[in-house]
């Protein structure tokens, strides 16, 4: 793709809409109330630059960076494409952060405003109390919002600022966001991405969500995520369909959510594993889902189990994808290609990708190694660097690559085959598993709702494979049911894999990010003594299996 010197996507792809497709439909949003309000491109374009000359006239400038916490509200797309028009540098921020986190990133991206709403405000309290130097606003909030705290700006006064904006000179190489991301080790690192590079690269990621031009589209995520970025707004608005934004009350409900795909007519949706598999658990012919003609699911591998029991109960098949936090779609399993199941899928058409050793080397189909993107030339939909890490930057940007730091191999057909994080991988008696492998064989079992693999360690073997396992509803942690787990995963991927420790948890919400994935680290080093487990249930030492070594 060619990149224009100059680009800002607030104005050269929205705007552009809301001339060309003015009354077409944008956004819809729905809420537990009742409430479902549309959006159109021309409202889009004119509201986002009524808050954009807020901004501004308020005192932010291009190049400052600016925290976003905002739930699933209008706001939230409203103040991107603002920001974004004024050449401001967003740092999307999970409202499920604490105070303690908010700190640290307001210090280390040396934010100057905060965009926040009147509940997620009050976790300011210290910080703003600390920092008077910064820009403070308060996204309106229903139909009887709370008093504007002292210090804060009321978005709503945008209301009386112009439809119009003076266009923000923005190169396409400008940083645009900043995304915190946690590593193996150490604090978070700060992803940046760019204004063209970034928004553009997810054109990529429209096709293999099989997107079209005045469909809706409904991608279930938490704010905060870059995948909420990746399928909530530049996929669906690239190619000028509808986004759906829907606010919950509460813990997730599966059974709402099924319901609005047919109350709304959804037609491509996207979701993280932890949501298929919540979904596969209902009972799906009592919901009407004819209108779903793509399903896609990102963030962890996707077990097959749960791709088949959709496609039993609906006729879909879920196309799993791959990326990052620093990537756009990288690997995918794209509509009208064969789909392999288990398979990652094949290389996006912005990336080549390919399965290297330590030094660079492409290794032959069928062997081990690191996912990797070709680095030279240095494609446009690759993050820039890590902000203030050149260290760090260049241990990823070696031998021509950029090192993922996931391992997979990959077919004679150039299908990839996810093995698991780098750090992930249990080595054991010489043998070296993957925990995603073990996992999906312990969500075939009737009794098993979900499962984490990790090391734990032993004196005879260095580390054994245990499994932390969610059971579904009527089945009881026992010692029968334990062994019959491992017995059934040696049968289902290989002896010497199967599960020796296993420990019978209710949930695994609490090892989970936002978008769903399990942190295997936490567990692992809590194995290990190095950090607290965060989930604690009923341990079992399975029996030895015969020939299992």
């Amino acid at each position: 793709m060619k990149v224009p010197e100059s680009f800002n996507w607030g104005f050269d792809v929205i705007d552009r809409l809301g001339g060309e497709k003015g009354s077409g439909t944008a956004l819809v949003f729905a809420n537990d109330e009742g409430d479902v309000r549309k959006y159109s491109f021309s409202e889009i374009s004119k509201e986002t630059s009524r808050i954009a000359n807020l901004f501004a006239r308020r005192g932010l400038k291009k190049g400052d960076a600016v925290m976003l916490m905002l739930p699933n509200t209008p706001m939230l797309w409203l103040a991107v494409v603002a920001l974004i028009k004024k050449g401001v540098v967003i740092v999307p921020s999970a409202p499920t952060l604490t105070s303690k986190d908010l700190e640290y990133r307001i210090s280390a991206a040396e934010v100057k405003g905060v965009v926040t709403d009147a509940g997620n405000a009050k976790k300011f309290g210290d910080v703003f109390e600390r920092n008077h130097g910064r820009l403070w606003f308060l996204a309106p909030t229903g139909t009887s919002p709370e008093p504007v705290p002292q210090g804060w700006t009321d978005l709503a006064e945008a209301s009386a600022e112009s439809e119009e904006t003076e266009r923000t000179a923005t190169r396409s190489d400008d940083p645009a966001f900043v995304y915190f991301t946690s590593g193996t080790e150490g604090l978070p690192k700060m992803v940046v991405h760019t204004h063209a590079g970034y928004p553009l690269g997810h054109m990529a990621t429209a096709l293999w969500l099989g997107i079209e031009k005045g469909k809706l589209h409904w991608n279930i995520s938490s704010p905060g995520w870059a995948k909420h970025a990746w399928s909530s707004i530049f996929a669906p608005w690239n190619m000028g369909a509808p986004t759906m934004a829907y606010g919950y009350r509460g813990g997730f409900d599966p059974a709402k959510h099924l319901q609005k795909i047919s109350e709304f007519g959804v037609e491509t949706m996207c979701a993280p594993p932890t949501i298929w598999r919540m979904f596969v658990l209902e009972d799906l012919s009592k919901y009407d889902l004819s209108s779903l003609r793509s399903a896609c699911s990102a963030g962890e591998p996707l077990n097959p189990e749960v791709m088949e029991r959709f496609r039993r109960a609906t006729g879909l098949s879920i196309r799993d994808g791959y990326g990052q936090t620093e990537t756009v779609l990288a690997v995918g399993n794209f509509p009208g290609v064969e789909i392999r199941q288990g398979s990652m899928g094949v290389p996006s058409p912005l990336y080549d990708v390919e399965v290297v050793d330590e030094e660079g080397r492409v290794l032959p189909p069928g062997e081990e190694g690191y996912v990797a993107i070709r680095a030279s030339p240095r494609p446009f939909a690759l993050f820039k660097e890590y902000a203030k890490d050149p260290q760090r930057t260049s241990e990823m940007f070696r031998n021509g690559w950029y090192y993922t730091g996931d391992k997979a191999s990959k077919d004679p057909d150039g299908y990839f085959w996810f093995v698991g994080r780098a750090d992930d991988v249990i080595k054991s008696s010489g043998y070296r598993i993957g925990p995603f492998e073990v996992e999906s064989a312990l969500v075939k079992h009737p009794s098993v709702a979900e499962a984490a693999v990790v090391p734990a360690p032993d004196p005879v073997r260095g580390a054994v494979v245990k499994a932390y396992v969610v059971l579904r509803q009527g089945y009881a942690p026992t010692q029968e049911l334990a062994d019959e787990l491992a017995a059934f995963v040696a049968k289902e991927t290989g002896p010497y894999k199967h599960p020796r420790r296993i420990e019978f948890v209710t949930s695994l919400e609490p090892v989970k990010t936002i978008s769903g994935k399990i942190r295997r680290k936490n567990l692992r080093l809590a194995e290990y003594g190095k950090g607290e487990r965060g989930v604690q249930g009923i341990e079992l030492i399975v029996k030895p299996l015969r020939g299992a070594g």
